[in-house]
């Protein structure tokens, strides 16, 4: 499994230019892509199409070269395979014949977006390519409103305006987004922007509408931290709590104190739930 360049072609490794010099057989999702890096490096190689609709029936094929003892080479069009590529059921078949898959690991996408973002990647989410369709992405990107973590994510340029409708809609419009298109090409391009000021600035100019587009969503802000309650407060809270349902003591027990009323609501909610435990 060999990773390629995403652009630049002088991001080649090593180790890929070896791979391809001994390989019997190079897969490549399009083998136009592939015979064009390979003549750059004056690399000929046998070429042939493997393609996520005729992944599953090519890897029998792989298979059989490799009880042959052929070297055979899985590409992408660019990146690193399977990573939101063809290449996962072709190495899944493969190990699951008892032989040896070996990546050789290069560019990637969405690690590269990750480098230059300047956020946190302590612990961070790569989500691939987002849902077509608005509902069900809204959808998806509910589910990270609170998230304490970025997201990265692919997205297609013809559905980059809406999906960042969506993310203004689902995260708010002053959610930190990254934007980064075409990276290692001419017309590279790395924004940050919050994400209602992102969407009115690619509205603006087409062309960052164009290329090859991975968006990375930032963490959600850190909640405050809950109020604290004092022992009156909690007494106060307790034996309301005993007589009346859960939000009518919530809203007398913040009149009597002037603990927050929210806060209040969830304590006696932990209170009873520990009752009935």
């Amino acid at each position: 499994m060999v990773a390629t360049p995403i652009g630049n072609l002088a991001d080649i490794t090593a180790r890929a230019l070896a791979a391809f010099s001994v390989a019997d057989v190079i897969c490549a999702e399009d083998t136009r892509v592939t015979g064009h890096l390979l003549s750059a490096y004056g690399i000929s190689a046998k070429l042939v199409s493997l393609r996520e609709h005729n992944e599953r029936a090519m890897a029998e094929q792989v298979i059989r070269w490799l009880s042959e003892d052929k070297i055979v080479v899985q590409v992408s069009d660019a990146g690193t395979p399977a990573v939101s590529d063809p290449g996962a059921r072709l190495a899944e078949a493969v190990h699951r014949a008892g032989r040896r898959v070996c990546p050789i690991p290069g560019p990637s996408a969405v690690v590269a977006a990750l480098s230059a973002s300047g956020l946190s990647t302590t612990s961070f989410l790569f989500h691939g390519f987002l849902p077509p369709k608005s509902g069900e992405r809204r959808r998806v990107l509910a589910g990270w409103r609170d998230a304490p973590f970025c997201v990265a994510c692919y997205e297609a340029p013809h559905r980059l305006l809406d999906t960042l409708e969506d993310i203004v809609a689902e995260l708010g419009p002053e959610r930190p987004l990254m934007l980064a298109r075409e990276l290692t090409k001419t017309f590279e391009t790395i924004r940050h922007l919050p994400a209602g000021a992102m969407r009115d600035w690619v509205t603006s100019d087409s062309n960052q509408q164009r290329g090859e587009i991975v968006l990375i969503i930032d963490a959600a802000p850190p909640l405050d931290e809950p109020e604290a309650l004092d022992e009156q407060t909690l007494h106060t809270l307790a034996v309301l709590a005993a007589e009346l349902p859960t939000k009518q003591a919530a809203t007398l027990a913040a009149q009597i104190t002037g603990a927050n009323r929210k806060v209040l609501y969830d304590r006696a909610l932990a209170m009873k739930n520990a009752d009935k435990d």
